[in-house]
């Protein structure tokens, strides 16, 4: 079996289905297919500019059948490109001529694992919409869960579970460290006392779906089978009922948080079949917990699992070195996305990190720059490339990140401004040299394009001192 395409686009993540569409509209007379693994996709819908290069949208759920006219799809998985002769084969043997080829593979959950077969599956990652209905099929008959990880998908399920007794396990100091500092987390943390009183309890119920509920017709005998979806987008767990068995009560008790600490051991209890849990803390003190099972939301890291006739120049993160355009070390072969690590010399406000707002920026440019190499044009990188930017939700907060917000790489030579008001909001500038060079925007503030607008003017900010962030002045008509 074979099939021709011109442009072959690989993953149905964001970053995929992004590379796809961007093709269709540059190139409405090529052929244009996406192979995926599972026949759910994701997709971008409801974007809406935060500023004038920063957006943030909804990640809609969809059949591969009803993705925009143009682009072909097969649901399949792959396991070999021939570079030299533009082929690729999938599991099931057939073969796939392209002319030009982009990898938006994504990346796999990192496992904390035990070396205890047995206790192997009472640890499920988060990552895709699969392993979150299995994570709701768990809760079900749950009453603990261990949470280990900081990151943005840790964060949102020590949030969002309720009817549960949730012990959070963190190797940091603050909780959410991937994004925010401990200023910011202490914000939180307030904020989330308050909001767990019984007068703040949620009025909307969600229906709890069932298992099998999402996976195609044809594939819900197959609920046991490991299925490689699409990573989760933002926003995703409103989609979800995510209580345990307790009782219902009319507020959600808080996450215990286990700062600086590590799983040492795990252990299964005869008598009643839970998980006894050892953590080790950083001052050598040990402390004993039981559960039901872990969640392990400990980061990704890019997945490439497939053969290749030529190898593959890889980063030290295990990415696929991508330049500008996208382009990897094979011909015709691009990548987009969690697979892939950025190898160009990048603008001085912009790093990357693997986040759905970069994968579908990434998926984009190398949409654009296969197209244009199919067009035999020149075009230029994205001007998003010049700016990090990331829209998000944390504990019921809108967040928004610019520049190097965390002052990263920037050592210490730098200085931090803070405003913080209670329950509302909390703003953080990085200023380097009298210029800001990155902000940590948290709740309704409004100035996400002011920011956006002072860090790529660089505009001298030295002679405002202090009062940039006074709340008696407007900067946001200030700097208009």
């Amino acid at each position: 079996m074979s099939q021709d395409c011109t442009f072959l686009v690989v993953g149905g993540g964001i970053a995929g289905v992004s590379c796809a569409e961007a093709l269709v509209i540059c190139c409405p007379s090529a052929s244009v297919l996406l192979l995926t693994e599972s026949s759910i996709v994701k997709s971008v819908t409801n974007l809406v500019p935060v500023a004038r290069y920063l957006h943030k949208f909804d990640v809609r759920e969809q059949n591969v059948k009803d993705l925009r006219a143009g682009i072909g799809t097969i649901v399949d998985q792959l396991v070999h490109i021939n570079s030299s002769e533009h082929w690729v084969r999938t599991k099931a043997g057939l073969v796939i001529k392209y002319r030009y080829l982009c990898l938006c593979t994504g990346g796999a959950a990192k496992l904390f694992s035990t070396g205890q077969t047995e206790l192997g599956a009472r640890i499920i990652g988060i990552r895709d919409t699969d392993s979150v209905l299995e994570l709701q099929r768990r809760l079900a008959s749950a009453k603990d869960v261990l949470i280990l990880g900081n990151g943005g998908i840790a964060s949102e399920l020590a949030h969002e579970l309720h009817d549960v007794k949730v012990h959070w396990v963190i190797k940091d100091g603050h909780i959410s460290a991937t994004f925010v500092d401990a200023g910011a987390a202490e914000f939180f943390q307030l904020a989330k006392q308050e909001t767990a009183q019984p007068t703040q309890a949620p009025a909307t119920a969600i229906k709890r779906m069932r298992y099998s509920e999402m996976l195609p017709k044809g594939e819900q005998q197959e609920v046991g089978e490991h299925k490689r979806g699409a990573a989760l987008g933002p926003d995703w767990h409103r989609s979800y009922d995510l209580s345990g068995s307790g009782a219902a009560s009319a507020g959600r008790e808080l996450p215990k948080v286990y700062y600086k600490s590590q799983i040492k051991q795990i252990e299964q209890l005869p008598d009643s079949g839970a998980l006894c849990i050892t953590l080790r803390h950083d001052d050598g003190s040990l402390e004993r917990l039981s559960c039901d099972f872990i969640v392990s939301a400990t980061g990704v890291q890019p997945r490439h699992d497939y053969d290749t006739d030529q190898q593959l120049q890889l980063a030290e993160d295990g990415g696929i070195n991508v330049d500008e355009m996208m382009r990897t070390n094979l011909g015709d072969v691009y990548a987009a996305g969690d697979v892939c690590t950025a190898a160009w010399a990048k603008a001085p406000h912009w790093f990357q990190m693997r986040l759905w707002t970069q994968a579908r920026q990434m998926g984009a440019m190398a949409g654009r720059s296969m197209a244009a190499a199919h067009e035999g044009e020149t075009i230029y990188q994205d001007f998003c490339f010049e700016l990090f930017g990331h829209v998000t939700q944390l504990f019921g907060f809108p967040v928004v990140l610019l520049g190097r917000f965390n002052g990263q790489d920037l050592g210490r030579d730098y200085e931090l401004l803070v405003r913080c008001t209670r329950n509302k909001e909390y703003i953080k500038f990085v200023l380097q040299n009298g210029r800001l060079r990155g902000a940590i925007l948290i709740g309704d503030t409004d100035l996400a394009e002011t920011c956006e607008n002072l860090i790529l003017n660089g505009t001298d900010l030295t002679p405002y001192g202090d009062d940039i962030l006074n709340p008696d002045i407007d900067i946001e008509d200030y700097f208009d």
